[in-house]
């Protein structure tokens, strides 16, 4: 074991000095950041699977899962991450190494140990592997789960267990069979170098690498430290000093005008001079911004600002596009003509069919102005996807399908997992035929549940194995992930109106198959920069799928059984935690993309039909960058343009707000060009290790007040726990619209 443990804690020093297994410097990745934190050395004496692996691996992914849905049902939903079973695995593995047996036993001539040696780094990676399954593909907020339990606490629908477990576990591993095929394509070349995965990979070395002591400050001494002050100071954000997450000073300064709020606003308005300093307000909706490559961010920030600070004032205040200002500017409601918010109970048969008569009587559904043009740029992002990946990836992706993949250079991670048996296509193919039978048998063993026929179930396929590969590229290389939620629920709407439930279930086989196989496929990733054998990821994230969706039901299930009217508002006790806030979104979009249906919005006559050109726009945008790029070859900051990445800059707002994506464009702009640029010794060694610090504490300290104070009704009521003291920023500014606590223009 003394070798083992040798190669393992190599320090960088020692490993470019060793030669070994690493070779000539021309085999080194060409990516600068994955160059300056992956080690470029392996052992794979080390075993991997072991007992310990097993069970904390299991462990952790049913605790996780439970955790996850249990909270994901409360008014106040708390999402636990992984990191924390990553970091609670460490001590637990080596306490079972220095207390089982190391007795070694047979079973059908097959010999293994309970305690085979140290806990290592690569049993620490598997179980990670395993918990991951808990929080990423079948987490509490899965949107698996979302649908099953609209259609039962919303739809009241007498869906069955089977049925809904045949959901659940379809759409996962149906995601697993994409990933399976996509590997050669997203996880081989080194080119696909999942940004998110350096935080993981830092974290890994700061809990098993000993450094040399003359090195400075160690990176675990460094986690450590920033962790114990990321857990400390989010008591402040989290429970004592809320105000924090959105300081919208300018509210202060002007406090009757409404104007003023909807532009300084930090929660309902644009945010312009808004901050926050909450850890988990920065990294809410894009991730880490330390994890981010600055090309990325970059590009971001350039929609962002055309966005926020151009398109939307221009719309609202200039051209009154959509009837804005009968609206607020910033907001997820629905609205009527009159500014009011829409009752969709109005409008609504005992079926939960569209009471087409109530609907003319009651009048068109209007969305703020924000809203809208939102919905717009996933139109553009869509095509945008498309036209960029094909131009600028399209010859490598044809090559690599005509198999010159074999003869293409290796970098050095990939020669290193060259010594281990690769996992045969086959394996996934059974895995993805299989889960599309059982699917298309969902469509006519529960068709009265499901609504969805076979034809739009095979559509739905069609659309994930269309868009999965370009939507991992742009991930793969910029860490963000552009969605197409709105075009999938656009598409089945526009084909199949007034079905609620087959929209549902159209989005979960349409794009959020695409979401489990892109979580996979950046595990797959981790796996090959910390040399895990293939076959031995292919049994874990397996294993770990099956009981994360099995698990990830039963509590649903039990709680939706056993928790008397769960997300019905009006019928629960006021004080009762179980509104489900994030089901209810779930619940609207399919009221607008299914029951009214997009033909009545952004069809002839809908008041948003405009919008549409924004697919021809997004499909052409990227045209012109690449053709600069072609006639002017040296300049290699024309090809970093990435359109889908730029019309990332305004997605996910609403819910997401112009403050959260502001500060963390201003955090990644800091460490990840500044930083990165005139200090890159100390970038190498602790970027990633600060993130992963930041989540950790962050996550640790919002466990705690969630089940110390937060879960007992002890709630702080001043000044400071309010988040954004605008509350005129909600405000239409059209005259005569009479909305309550609004003054009348």
């Amino acid at each position: 074991m003394a070798s083992k443990n040798q190669s393992e804690f190599q320090t960088d020093t020692e490993k470019s000095n060793s030669g070994g297994v690493n070779g000539a410097s021309e085999d080194r990745c060409p990516i600068e950041e994955v160059a300056l934190v992956v080690p470029e050395t392996d052992d794979p004496s080390i075993p991997v699977m072991t007992f310990r692996a097993w069970f904390l691996g299991i462990t952790t992914c049913t605790v996780l899962i439970f955790l996850n849905t249990f909270f994901t049902y409360r008014t106040q939903p708390l999402s636990i991450s992984a990191i924390l079973m990553q970091i609670a695995a460490l001590p637990i593995g080596k306490f079972m190494a220095a207390t089982l047996p190391r007795n070694e036993y047979s079973l059908f001539g097959w010999k293994y140990s309970l305690n085979p040696g140290p806990f290592n780094m690569k049993e620490h990676v598997i179980i990670t592997i395993f918990a991951n399954c808990g929080i990423s593909y079948g987490g509490g907020d899965a949107y698996s789960i979302g649908a099953i339990t609209v259609m039962r606490a919303y739809y009241k629908q007498g869906v069955t267990f089977l049925c809904s477990l045949l959901i659940v576990l379809t759409t996962q591993i149906l995601g697993y069979g994409w990933a399976g095929l996509l590997r050669r394509y997203l996880v081989d070349p080194a080119e696909m170098w999942w940004p998110a995965n350096l935080a993981q990979v830092s974290l890994f070395r700061a809990l098993h690498e000993k450094e040399p002591k003359k090195s400075g400050m160690t990176r675990m001494r460094f986690f450590l430290i920033f962790m114990g002050a990321s857990f400390a100071y989010y008591a402040l954000p989290g429970y004592l000093f809320p105000i924090l997450t959105f300081f919208s000073w300018v509210c202060w300064a002007w406090p009757h005008n409404i104007t003023a709020q909807q532009i300084g606003s930090g929660y309902h308005g644009l945010g312009v001079g808004a901050f926050t300093i909450d850890w988990a307000g920065i990294s809410a909706y894009h991730g880490s911004p330390l994890v981010a490559p600055f090309s990325s961010i970059l590009n971001v920030g350039i929609g962002f600002i055309m966005f926020i600070y151009i398109i939307v004032p221009l719309c609202y205040w200039k051209f009154d596009t959509f009837d804005s200002r009968k609206f607020p500017i910033f907001s997820n409601q629905l609205f009527t003509n009159k500014g009011t918010k829409y009752d969709t109970t109005k409008i609504l048969t005992p079926q939960y069919d569209l009471n087409i008569a109530a609907y003319n009587s009651y009048g068109k559904l209007y969305l703020s102005p924000l809203f809208a043009l939102s919905i717009g740029s996933g139109f553009a992002r869509f095509t945008a996807t498309l036209t960029h990946v094909a131009l600028f990836h399209g010859s490598d992706i044809w090559k690599q399908s005509r198999s010159a993949i074999k003869n293409a250079k290796l970098d050095i991670h990939a020669k290193l997992m060259k010594s281990y048996k690769q996992v045969p296509e086959w394996w996934f193919l059974v895995l993805l035929i299989g889960s599309i039978f059982v699917s298309l048998l969902l469509c006519f063993v529960w068709k009265e549940d499901v609504q969805l026929p076979w034809w739009g179930m095979l559509f739905a396929f069609a659309l994930a194995f269309i868009v999965t590969l370009p939507i991992g590229i742009i991930q793969a290389t910029t860490n963000q992930q552009p969605g197409y939620d709105i075009i999938a629920q656009f598409i089945i709407g526009y084909i199949l109106p007034g079905k609620p439930i087959a929209n549902l279930i159209f989005k979960m086989y349409g794009r959020i198959s695409t979401v489990h196989a892109l979580s996979f496929l950046s595990d797959l990733k981790l796996g090959h920069y910390m040399k895990i054998p293939p076959r031995c990821m292919y049994i874990a994230q397996l294993v770990g799928t099956l009981v994360s969706s099995v698990v990830n039901l039963a509590v649903a299930w039990w709680m939706l059984e056993s928790i008397e009217n769960i997300c019905d508002v009006e019928a629960l006790h006021p004080d009762s935690p179980w509104t489900c806030p994030k089901f209810r979104v779930t619940f609207d979009a399919s009221v607008i993309w299914g029951l009214i249906g997009p033909r009545r919005l952004f069809g002839p006559g809908g008041m948003y039909r405009n919008l549409i050109w924004l697919y021809l726009i997004g499909a052409f945008l990227p045209v012109p960058v690449w053709v600069f790029s072609k006639i002017y070859p040296d300049k290699k900051w024309i090809p970093l343009i990435n359109i889908p990445v730029i019309s990332y800059g305004f997605a996910g707002m609403p819910p997401a707000t112009p403050t959260n994506i502001a500060s963390w464009l201003i955090t990644g702009t800091i460490f990840n060009y500044f930083v990165f640029k005139y200090h890159k010794v100390w970038w190498q060694k602790y970027n990633y290790v600060l993130s992963a610090a930041l989540d950790a504490g962050t996550a640790f300290m919002g466990v705690l007040l969630f089940f110390a104070l937060q879960n007992e009704g002890k709630n702080l009521k001043w000044w400071g726990t309010e988040l954004d003291h605008c509350p005129l920023a909600s405000c239409p500014t059209a005259p005569g619209i009479v909305v309550e606590g609004c003054p009348v223009f």
